[in-house]
């Protein structure tokens, strides 16, 4: 069993009020997903100009979007398997556009360890990722592990508001690599053994 340091969902009372609410302006989860994706986009736009705490904003505020469409598609029924999917690939889309500004943004500065160091964080979060996906493909959950998209999200936007990218991308890269190596041990100990 992982530790988990923030949360993945509101609490439920929260969330079907949060979720109702938005859905009585007509606002669909997907659509939601996709204005989250955008506004990622938008922030990794903003890590390119060197505006740091303005991308750290907006790569916040549409992270957190994250959290509505599921709650919209609990509170209205609309919880579809395409809609779970489009979702996580939407968010590790966002989560790749953010990185890939970074390391924009390091290469214009000359910073290649720094480059290098992001790349290897957007390989860890690949992973992580993929191992939940996989996981749950073969009928098991991990939603469990030291450092899951809340916690990347989380000290991305740390770094990008307090400006202190590279303080960020070294324990970014870092603990994403221990967290898939977390979730394989997992794996192996719960994979079914032989009669």
């Amino acid at each position: 069993m992982g530790i988990n340091f923030l949360p993945q969902r509101l609490p439920q009372e929260m969330s079907d009020r949060l979720g109702r609410t938005v859905a009585a302006t007509g606002i669909t989860p997907n659509m939601i997903s996709c204005a989250g994706l955008a506004g990622n986009a938008l922030a990794a736009y903003f890590v390119i100009r060197e505006q740091l705490l303005l991308a750290g904003i907006v790569f916040l505020f549409f992270s957190l979007l994250d959290m509505v469409d599921g709650a919209v598609a609990r509170a209205t029924g609309q919880a579809t398997p395409y809609g779970a999917v489009l979702d996580a690939v939407f968010d590790r889309l966002g989560e790749a556009f953010i990185l890939a500004g970074m390391a924009w943004y390091f290469a214009e500065r000359g910073e290649q360890v720094q480059v290098a160091v992001t790349f290897a964080a957007i390989l860890g979060s690949i992973s992580v990722s993929y191992l939940r996906a996989r996981a749950e493909v073969a009928g098991m959950t991990m939603r469990e592990g030291l450092f899951r998209r809340q916690e990347r999200v989380a000290l991305i936007a740390i770094g990008l508001l307090l400006n202190a990218l590279t303080l960020a991308i070294w324990p970014l890269a870092v603990l994403t690599h221990l967290t898939a190596l977390q979730r394989f041990a997992m794996l192996a100990r719960n994979q079914p053994r032989e009669a």
